[in-house]
């Protein structure tokens, strides 16, 4: 029996010549790469009301002032520095270059329909309306 043993495990060490070895060459063409993120969306979830003056001050440097506002900064090692300050109050997430968005760009997406369209009105010849 233990020479069966014996036997079974040098076997486990060499390699099998009837088995072919795997190669990281595909045949597939290539895929599109993804796109690398490349800044930080930061959003403050936690009012920091109760906290000392150095964590406040480490949300203005962040450019937080309110709840639920967001912003974007560029990986930086300060930046990260910053975040890990003020972890327990802000959701991060890595986003690339292409989901940033500018302020306004952010108000206009928040910002609701009217609800209704103006098609034409009686006083049409108005010089407002000209252009």
């Amino acid at each position: 029996m233990a020479s069966l043993f014996r036997a079974a495990s040098n076997n486990i060490f060499r390699p099998s010549s009837s088995r072919p070895f795997a190669t990281a060459v595909s045949k597939q063409p290539p895929s599109k790469v993804p796109e690398a993120n490349t800044h930080f969306k930061i959003t403050l979830q936690r009012s920091a009301i109760a906290l000392g003056e150095r964590k406040k001050e480490t949300l203005v440097a962040l450019g937080l002032h309110r709840r639920m506002q967001t912003v974007y900064h560029v990986h930086s090692p300060e930046t990260a520095g910053k975040i890990l300050k003020v972890k327990e109050l802000v959701e991060v997430e890595n986003v690339p270059a292409r989901a940033v968005r500018s302020q306004s760009e952010q108000r206009k997406e928040r910002k609701a329909s009217r609800g209704y369209q103006v098609e034409g009105t009686k006083l049409g010849g108005l010089a407002w309306e000209a252009s």
